[in-house]
C-alpha cells in the first residue's frame, strides 16, 4: 500500500489541490464571462454528435438561426468533450462544467509528467502547482472564459514531453504520444499551437544537435514523423480553417480594437496589476490583470541565479548534472523570449512577421511565460535538493511553497458573480438565435445582412408566402427537410445562410437555388413537394478528412507493428 501511494502521491495531491481552482464549477448556476457562449456551443456540438455528424462543422441554431460552420474555424476539441458528456445524458450546463474541470486538471497533471523527467518527483510536483495556479490560467477560466485556450494550455507540456522522450529513447510509442499531443494542442486552440510551434522547433533542433552523428538520421526521422503525423491527424480542422475562412467574416476580427499594437504589456504589469473582469485596453489600461505571478517571477530569478552560480562553482555544476543545467538555461531563454514578445520593444518583430497579427493580443504569450516560469520553479527545487543533499528538508520546503502559493492564488480562481440560471437559459431558441449569436457572428458569410435587434430575428424557417403552405418541416444538424404545398408558382426564401457544400433537392432531385445575403432563394412550381437542404462537406473538407484518416491509419499500423499501445507513465529500466 505504501509503495503504491509513493508512486502516485503527486497525482493524488495535484487533484486535491486542483479542487480549489475548480470549486466554483461545482456550485449551482453559472457565471458570466467574456466569451459567454460556452454552454450554447456545447449544446450545439452535443446535438450534432447525437445525429451522428462527425466531424462537426456546421451548427443549425447559431448565426441568428441561419446556421454557420463555427467548428470549421473555432477549435473544436474541448467542445467534442463537452458534447460527448451531453450525449451521455448530462444537460448542457453540467456538460460544460465537466468539460472545464477536465481542462483545468489536465494542465498540472501533464506538467508534472514533463517536469519530473528533468527535476524529479518533488520538483515536478512544484512545477505542476505553479502551472495550475498561474494567474493567466485563472484569467482564461473565470474572466475571459476562453475554454479552447486553457485546454491548449494543458497540452503544451505533453507536446514537449513527447518530443523529449523521442530524443531520449526513440521508440515508436513516443512518436504516437508526440503526434497525439500535437494533434490535441492544434484541435484545442490553433493560435496556441501556432504560438508554441516555433519554440518546439527550436527545441527539436537543439535535441538533434546533441545527438551523436550516427543517431541523428534515425532521431530526425522519428521527430519529423511525430510532427507530420500530428499535422496530418488534425488536418481535418486546420486545412479548412485556413483555406475556407474567406467564406466567412472571420477576418474582420483582425485589427480594429484587436490591433496588436494597442495591447502590449507594460513591464510593471507582469509583476503586479489589479485583478479585474473587464476587457483589454490600450496604454496599459487593461480591465483585467496581466500578472505573470510574483512567485513565478521570484522562482525564475532564483533559477537563473543558480545557473550562474553553477557556472562559477564547477563542483556544483557536476553535482546538479550537465543535462539539467542546460535545461534550465534553455527554459530561461524561452521565458525571456516569451516575455519580450509581450512588450512594446518587440513591435518591429510583430510588424515584420505578418502572420503574428492573428494573435491579436501580445499578452497571449503569458501562456508560454507561465509554462516556462513553472518549469523554472521546479528546477529550483531540484537544484536545492542537490545542493543541500537533504531530501526531507527540500520536501518540507516544497510543501510550504505549494501551500503558500495555493493560499495566495486561490482568490484569483473565482468568478465575478454566480447567476442563478440553468441550462435552459443558454439553450432556448431566443438565447441561441439572438443572445449568443450576436456575441460571435463573425462566422456568417461576408456581407450577410445581420439582425440589428432582437425583433428582427425571425423564428420562421420560410419567409411568409401566401401561395406556400408548410405541411411539415424538420431542421437538424444535417440540414432542412420540409413538405410544402404550393398553390401558385412562386419563389420562397429559406432561413439558412449559404456555405459551400450546401445543396437543394426538390422531390429527391438536385435542384437549383440562389444564395442571397439573407438566406437561400428557391423557385417552387405549383404542387405538393418535398424540399431538402443538405449541409455537405466541400471537396477540400473531404480531402482533409481523408488525410486525417490516412494519418490515423499510419499510426495504428505502427502501433500494431510495435505490438503494444503507447505508455509513457510506465517505469522502465534503461
Amino acid at each position: 500500500m505504501y509503495r503504491a501511494f509513493k508512486s502516485i502521491w503527486p497525482f493524488f495531491f495535484i487533484v486535491v489541490l486542483s479542487f480549489f481552482a475548480v470549486k466554483p464549477l461545482f456550485t449551482g448556476g453559472f457565471f458570466p464571462m467574456h466569451d459567454n457562449t460556452q454552454v450554447a456551443r456545447v449544446y450545439e456540438m452535443g446535438k450534432s454528435l447525437s445525429f451522428g455528424v462527425f466531424p462537426v462543422r456546421w451548427v443549425p441554431d447559431l448565426g441568428y438561426g441561419f446556421g454557420y460552420p463555427i467548428f470549421n474555424f473555432y477549435a473544436p476539441f474541448a467542445y467534442y468533450i463537452g458534447g460527448l458528456f451531453q450525449v451521455f445524458g448530462f444537460n448542457s450546463l453540467l456538460a460544460t462544467k465537466l468539460m472545464m474541470v477536465l481542462g483545468v486538471v489536465l494542465a498540472p497533471i501533464f506538467m508534472y509528467i514533463l517536469a519530473k523527467e528533468f527535476f524529479g518527483k518533488v520538483g515536478g510536483f512544484v512545477a505542476a502547482i505553479f502551472y495550475l495556479y498561474a494567474p493567466y490560467h485563472a484569467l482564461d477560466i473565470y474572466v475571459r472564459g476562453d475554454v479552447s485556450e486553457f485546454f491548449a494550455y494543458a497540452f503544451i507540456p505533453l507536446v514537449f514531453l513527447g518530443f523529449w522522450l523521442i530524443y531520449k529513447k526513440d521508440k515508436f510509442r513516443y512518436v504516437v504520444l508526440s503526434s497525439l499531443a500535437f494533434t490535441f494542442l492544434t484541435l484545442s486552440h490553433n493560435l496556441t499551437a501556432f504560438m508554441t510551434t516555433p519554440f518546439l522547433l527550436v527545441f527539436i533542433l537543439f535535441l538533434l544537435v546533441k545527438k551523436a552523428r550516427r543517431e541523428k538520421l534515425k532521431s530526425s526521422f522519428s521527430l519529423a514523423s511525430a510532427l507530420l503525423l500530428g499535422l496530418g491527424l488534425s488536418s481535418f480542422y486546420w486545412i479548412p480553417a485556413i483555406f475556407e475562412a474567406r467564406y466567412t467574416d472571420v477576418l474582420s476580427q483582425i485589427g480594429g480594437g484587436a490591433y496588436y499594437g494597442d495591447h502590449f504589456v507594460c513591464l510593471w504589469q507582469l509583476w503586479s496589476s489589479p485583478w479585474g473582469y473587464g476587457g483589454s485596453g490600450p496604454n496599459c489600461n487593461a480591465g483585467f490583470s496581466l500578472m505573470l505571478g510574483k512567485y513565478h517571477i521570484l522562482m525564475s530569478i532564483l533559477a537563473v541565479l543558480i545557473a550562474c552560480f553553477a557556472l562559477i562553482k564547477r563542483s556544483f555544476f557536476k553535482n546538479v548534472g550537465r543535462e539539467v543545467f542546460i535545461a534550465i538555461l534553455i527554459i530561461a531563454l524561452g521565458l525571456l523570449i516569451s516575455l519580450f514578445l509581450m512588450l512594446s520593444f518587440s513591435k518591429p518583430i510583430w510588424d515584420f512577421l505578418k502572420p503574428m497579427v492573428f494573435f491579436q493580443y501580445p499578452w497571449r504569450f503569458l501562456l508560454l511565460s507561465s509554462f516556462f516560469s513553472s518549469l523554472l520553479a521546479g528546477s529550483v527545487i531540484f537544484a536545492s535538493e542537490k545542493l543541500t543533499r537533504s531530501t526531507k528538508l527540500v520536501f518540507l520546503l516544497s510543501l510550504l511553497i505549494v501551500i503558500v502559493l495555493t493560499a495566495r492564488s486561490y482568490k484569483f480562481f473565482q468568478p465575478q458573480t454566480i447567476l442563478n440560471i440553468s441550462s435552459r437559459d443558454y439553450t432556448g431558441r431566443h438565447d441561441l438565435s439572438w443572445v449568443v449569436s450576436k456575441i460571435s457572428d463573425e462566422y456568417m458569410p461576408p456581407h450577410f445582412i445581420k439582425p440589428k435587434k432582437d425583433s428582427e430575428v425571425s423564428q420562421d424557417r420560410f419567409q411568409a408566402n401566401t401561395f406556400t403552405k408548410v405541411l411539415s418541416q424538420a431542421y437538424t444538424p444535417r440540414g432542412l427537410t420540409a413538405r410544402l404545398q404550393v398553390s401558385k408558382d412562386s419563389i420562397i426564401n429559406i432561413k439558412m445562410a449559404y456555405f459551400p457544400g450546401m445543396s437543394v433537392y426538390l422531390d429527391n432531385k438536385t435542384y437549383s437555388f440562389s444564395a442571397t445575403n439573407n438566406g437561400l432563394s428557391v423557385f417552387l412550381p405549383k404542387g405538393v413537394h418535398s424540399l431538402n437542404v443538405k449541409v455537405n462537406q466541400t471537396i477540400l473538407e473531404l480531402l482533409s478528412d481523408l488525410l486525417a484518416l490516412a494519418s490515423l491509419g499510419i499510426l495504428i499500423i505502427g502501433i500494431i507493428d510495435q505490438g503494444r499501445l503507447p505508455s509513457f507513465l510506465r517505469e522502465e529500466k534503461v
